[in-house]
């Protein structure tokens, strides 16, 4: 069903036993879904506003690499290196040849943040795209990054610089308190190898109690085809994000890991679906760019503008969509 693709899309409304939440997932590089199940995080730590905003990491700062997993690591290097061969993971966030106006940035926005790609009917997880409320974070937001045992220092340090870069970028973007933390966070970002994301189950129950076995099975039984993932929680079943959890295989190289940190920490702040109308965009299953694009940083600040609201649905949220859009785009239409 996922066969090809690097990321999965965002469930929301999945059910499980005990305490109430919704948790939406999102699964990176050429595919993304975000996925929402049903269950109560612990309550959300309290985290420092975001810093001033810092200059994004460029595509070059990321340039050690985790120990080879043998046959994962090589699996990863060749697609990506058939990917550039195919012009595809693009590092130009304002592709000249690309353009777009006011009424596509719309239809993106409704196509990439109010539907979902995937759905469960009872406990398959089915590519079915349906309609989908508004969701977005109303706590700080603090990302705390955790590398596993196989990852070197010198990666974690550059990997560091990346996502603390990254995440003042967001915060820039979305006018909302975005920021890595070396202490209480509510986004985890695990960056673990074959073996360790196998084993990981322990640690997920930890920063999600409640977790059901289907939606912990999905992190544990990644397959080759899922380069990452975002899941998004929201507690009591409300459109509102008050936890997530995103992992990042350490065996990927260079850009494509880069790729699935900025696919996967801007899609877990709201925008859970994939598009092939998204262009320019990493919203977009066919892996034609590893950045997020100027089309993304528009669709990132409409998220958040206060004009709407979470729960907002597609035929209430339209008239407001074309207002904002056309004030970003400066009247284009």
């Amino acid at each position: 069903m996922l066969e090809g693709r690097d990321t999965l899309p965002a469930l929301w409304g999945r059910v499980v036993r005990g305490p109430v939440c919704a948790v939406a997932l999102s699964v990176g590089l050429g595919a993304c879904v975000p996925f929402t199940t049903t269950q109560s995080p612990p309550v959300a730590p309290t985290v420092p506003s975001a810093p001033a905003p810092e200059p994004a990491a460029p595509a070059t700062e990321i340039e050690t690499r985790a120990p080879r997993s043998g046959a994962i690591a090589a699996h990863f290097q060749r697609i990506e290196e058939q990917r550039l061969a195919d012009g595809l993971l693009r590092t130009d966030p304002r592709p000249a040849d690309l353009p777009f106006a006011a009424r596509d940035l719309e239809e993106v926005f409704v196509r990439v943040a109010l539907h979902d790609e995937y759905t469960f009917v009872g406990n398959r997880l089915l590519e079915q795209e349906t309609p989908a409320p508004l969701r977005r974070w109303r706590v700080p937001v603090g990302m705390r990054l955790e590398f596993g045992d196989s990852v070197p220092a010198a990666m974690r340090r550059a990997d560091t610089r990346l996502v603390s870069g990254f995440a003042a970028r967001l915060a820039a973007l979305t006018d909302h308190p975005v920021s890595l933390t070396s202490g209480g966070a509510n986004f985890h970002i695990l960056v673990l190898d074959e073996a360790e994301r196998r084993a990981i189950g322990p640690r997920l129950r930890n920063l999600v109690p409640g977790i059901d076995q289907v939606t912990e099975n999905i992190v544990t039984d990644l397959p080759l085809s899922v380069s990452c993932l975002v899941l998004a929680f929201s507690r009591s079943g409300t459109d509102i994000y008050t936890d997530a959890v995103a992992i990042i295989r350490a065996e990927l190289p260079d850009l494509s890991r880069m790729a699935c940190y900025h696919e996967e920490l801007a899609q877990g702040m709201g925008l859970p679906n994939d598009s092939p109308r998204a262009r320019p965009s990493l919203f977009n299953d066919a892996a034609e760019f590893a950045v997020l694009t100027d089309m993304d940083e528009y669709l990132l600040r409409i998220l958040y503008d206060p004009r709407l609201r979470p729960g907002i649905r597609e035929r209430e949220a339209r008239p407001i969509l074309r207002q904002i859009a056309s004030e970003v785009l400066g009247g284009q239409s």
